[in-house]
């Protein structure tokens, strides 16, 4: 039976997504890293949620709530807020310019190497972090959750090697063979077993916590241990409340606004109109994502009493402690879905990256949009493979893959955003000044966290990470309003229209921006 329903799940998601797409000739770069930018607001909310939320969340996240409770609610929340800050500022600017990558804009606004040191930058970040995180993640949850070892009689580490490759295989097939919107749509299916099945787990956890009751459910919870319930953490706290005021935003920003993997979403839209509705649409559920990512963990510590083995065992302990053994399949084809997203949207960015920034940029320059998505596929077959070799050895990496995730990605995600900014807010500053702030950010920032920290400092007497964040932010900014100073461009630098779709806004875009802002504000106040 749990077989027969993860089949039928599965299935029937591939079957939907081929219908969608099996006309698609993807002969041109529009078609194929744009979906032919067609995408409406809804699946574009669902591609953004569900390439968002993924294992490395669902196991990571919660099992940080499992240590600290409900603080780390600020990963979530405050992802509203910069998706609102995308819609309204970012978003038009991008389709104004019918951007395909954001590395794009780096190039009319600064220069081609700067577009290439920016888009290497992201592929390195996905193809050594990202893609092997969400792979091995995926693979462990699956290990855990429904006992493959035993269930095929194999090894823990061979189950793990076979969910590794067995994700990344079947990500792969949807991500360099069908485009952005079989991807796109495939997520919007995904999407919606998601949030069915994310929101079954907490439901069930706290009628088993509560004796059939989630009120009861809720108030052991919160008599069990109030301070979980406290979303303002200390100095001493993976999330200190200090940092949603400098690096916890830049991260949000860099994240929802920059990041290829996520916004190519919103750059495939119709026209503005569609992608601040899908921008805003997915902002409006972010805010709920707590009740997914945060207290399944908090419930965990209430029925575990905190003894596991590791935080990174909350989620998967819970699913098994609570779920029904005919939902089974059903939730692991919800659990794959949701891997194979972020994995497939990841890899679908990597090979836009690589075919139109780099091959078409430095290699064949003439080469036409077939040769362009033929070698991109290429690409992202051997970028698959190599992450699909790392991940299994992340095993030995620390406890808290989130915040592990996170940290890691400070190295490419300060320095893009900084230029980014720098370039839309400024008319003057020079391609050098770009150069010199995204490599000194990516150098300064793998010295800080990477050899000061653990080899000079130490763990307890360094900075957080968010906050070193922020200060080369801010260092990074005036380094190339500096050097603006001294050697600025010789004409003024203007975003030109390219028509590519209509950039009308829509209409109460402000109106519900508003209304999230205070949503996002009112939930911190309740729960400090």
């Amino acid at each position: 039976m749990t077989l027969i329903s993860f089949l039928a799940f599965t299935v029937l998601v591939a079957a939907i997504s081929y219908y969608y797409t099996s006309q698609d000739t993807n002969k041109t770069s529009d078609d194929y890293f744009l979906g032919g930018r067609s995408l409406t607001a809804g699946v574009i909310a669902g591609s953004l949620l569900l390439t968002n939320l993924s294992t490395e969340q669902l196991i990571g996240l919660n099992g940080s709530a499992f240590t600290e409770g409900i603080l780390v609610m600020a990963w979530e929340t405050l992802a509203a807020i910069a998706m609102v800050v995308t819609a309204l500022f970012l978003l038009p600017r991008y389709l104004k310019g019918g951007l395909t990558t954001v590395p794009q804009f780096l190039e009319s606004r600064y220069d081609t190497m700067t577009k290439t040191i920016a888009s290497a930058l992201f592929l390195s970040g996905y193809v050594v972090v990202l893609l092997p995180i969400v792979l091995y993640s995926g693979a462990l949850a699956f290990v855990s959750m429904f006992d493959i070892p035993e269930q095929l009689g194999i090894s823990h580490t061979a189950a793990l090697w076979l969910c590794v490759w067995g994700i990344g295989i079947i990500g792969s097939i949807y991500a360099v063979f069908g485009g952005l919107k079989a991807v796109a749509i495939s997520d919007s299916i995904n999407a919606i077993g998601l949030l069915i099945g994310g929101l079954m787990i907490p439901v069930l956890g706290l009628l088993h916590i509560g004796d059939g009751s989630i009120a009861t459910g809720l108030d052991n919870l919160y008599q069990f241990d109030p301070s979980k319930f406290n979303a303002i953490g200390d100095s001493s706290a993976s999330v200190p409340f200090a940092t949603i005021f400098t690096g916890m935003m830049l991260v949000q920003l860099f994240y929802w606004g920059t990041n290829q993997a996520i916004i190519q979403r919103a750059l495939a839209a119709r026209d503005l109109k569609e992608g601040q509705k899908g921008l805003l649409l997915a902002a409006g559920v972010k805010i709920l994502g707590p009740l997914i990512l945060v207290l399944p963990g908090m419930i965990a510590f209430y029925l575990f009493k905190g003894e596991l083995t590791t935080q990174d065992q909350a989620y998967p302990e819970l699913v098994k402690a609570v779920l029904p053994a005919p939902m089974v399949g059903f939730f692991a084809a919800v659990i794959f879905g949701a891997i194979m997203s972020s994995f497939n949207s990841a890899l679908n960015s990597s090979v836009t990256l690589f075919g139109l920034d780099i091959y078409k940029e430095h290699i064949n320059k003439d080469a036409s949009d077939e040769i362009v998505i033929k070698y991109g596929k290429r690409f992202g077959i051997v970028l698959a493979l190599l992450a699909m070799f790392i991940a299994p050895f992340i095993a030995n990496a620390p406890a808290g893959l989130f915040g592990y995730l996170q940290e890691v990605n400070g190295c490419y995600s300060i320095p893009i955003l900084t230029i980014i900014v720098v370039g839309y807010l400024t008319k003057r500053i020079p391609a050098i000044a770009a150069k010199i702030a995204i490599v000194l950010g990516a150098v300064l920032y793998s010295i800080s966290q990477f050899i000061l920290k653990p080899f000079v400092f130490g763990e307890e007497n360094y900075p957080h990470f968010l906050h070193v964040m922020a200060i080369l932010f801010v260092m990074n900014i005036i380094i190339m309003l500096i050097i603006g100073q001294l050697k600025p461009r010789s004409s003024d630098f203007e975003l030109k229209y390219s028509n590519e779709v209509d950039i009308t806004p829509f209409k109460y875009v402000k109106q519900v921006s508003l209304v999230i802002l205070i949503i996002v504000i009112s939930s911190y106040v309740y729960f400090s």
